[in-house]
């Protein structure tokens, strides 16, 4: 018999693609999600892409501990994918209490039903930004980093579920796989699923193809003084169908482990692009030129930031594998759909 897990956030970016590869490998997966930075139709996509397969939706928010709690009734769930957040640095600058409120208290929610009805396994979606900024000159970030001190509201709300977990793990027996994944791009190969955010996007690449697509005018450039190769900002790309497998091998470890455990993965390329490296890139792609221009730095933002992913290549047999040009064309692929 199949074993079913809860996707939380299972309609967002991530969320959906993990809710595809994971029904695809055997799992029954059911998902919850508030709706606030997705809609509807990615669950149709969902279903496309699964060529006619069903997966049970719930509309719930985690601070409703109570329809949570319905949720757990009905299902006999083996472990949990927690996706489910808000993810803006800027914006959690402007909003920390929203960032904590959302984040914080809806895991502890989530943790405290998972306890009480005995579901110790879970895979968390962290974050790079729970690193302590520090130069990048030759050398990624590696999971004995230290952690902490972080840039931003949004990176503290993931420093702080981190913690949670690693207590739960000692005092709960939780099994806890964390993931710190770096920026997630691309889309899925069939072009159902993509990053289509409610809104204007806060992530580069939806920003730029709704600028290649003329839904903005042009692409904001945060910043055009740091320390890198042309100025701009400088990010690990990782394409989203590379993380899930990461996600996918992250619980099969978990699956092999009989006693409670707090292990961290990071989930990147290893290695940065900029900003400015990426407009171009895209431009190639689409054959035009993509208009941007040059903004003041954001708050909270970081000139380097790339990962050492060495572990989850000796541990989990994970290593990135998809080209940036290919994640780009697929990302074209599902604006264009």
């Amino acid at each position: 018999m199949s074993k079913t897990l809860l996707i939380t956030g299972g309609l967002g970016y991530i969320g959906s693609h993990a809710v595809v590869t994971f029904t695809n490998t055997g799992y029954k997966c059911v998902i919850i999600d508030n709706l606030s930075n997705t809609n509807l139709n990615v669950l149709e996509n969902i279903k496309k892409t699964l060529n006619g397969i069903e997966v049970d939706f719930y509309k719930i928010d985690l601070l409703d501990k109570k329809g949570l709690k319905e949720v757990f009734l009905k299902y006999n769930f083996d472990g949990v994918l927690h996706f489910a957040g808000l993810k803006a640095v800027g914006e959690s600058c402007e909003k920390p209490f929203l960032y904590y409120e959302n984040n914080v208290i809806g895991s502890l929610n989530l943790f405290e039903i998972m306890n009480e009805f005995e579901v110790k396994n879970i895979i968390f979606s962290s974050s790079a930004t729970v690193y302590k900024p520090k130069d990048l000159t030759d050398f990624g970030l590696n999971e004995k980093d230290e952690v902490g001190e972080c840039s931003n509201p949004y990176g503290s709300t993931k420093f702080l579920i981190e913690n949670i977990l690693r207590d739960l793990v000692k005092a709960r027996q939780f099994k806890v796989v964390n993931l710190r994944y770096f920026n997630p791009i691309g889309a899925h190969k069939d072009g159902y699923l993509g990053e289509n955010p409610v809104g204007i996007p806060n992530n580069l690449l939806p920003y730029i193809f709704k600028v290649v697509t003329g839904e903005l005018k042009e692409v904001g450039v945060f910043g055009s003084d740091y320390d890198t190769v042309d100025g701009t900002g400088v990010r690990d790309y990782i394409d989203v169908c590379d993380l899930i497998d990461g996600h996918l091998k992250s619980y099969k470890y978990l699956e092999n482990i009989n006693s409670p455990i707090f292990e961290v993965f990071n989930l990147g390329v290893g290695n940065g692009v900029s900003v400015m490296q990426m407009i171009l890139e895209v431009s190639k792609i689409v054959k035009k030129e993509v208009p941007y221009k040059i903004l003041d730095r954001r708050p909270g933002d970081l000139a380097t930031v790339y990962c050492d992913p060495t572990k989850a290549k000796n541990i989990l047999s994970w290593e990135a594998k998809t080209p940036l040009e290919e994640s780009l064309k697929n990302s074209y692929n599902f604006y264009n759909k």
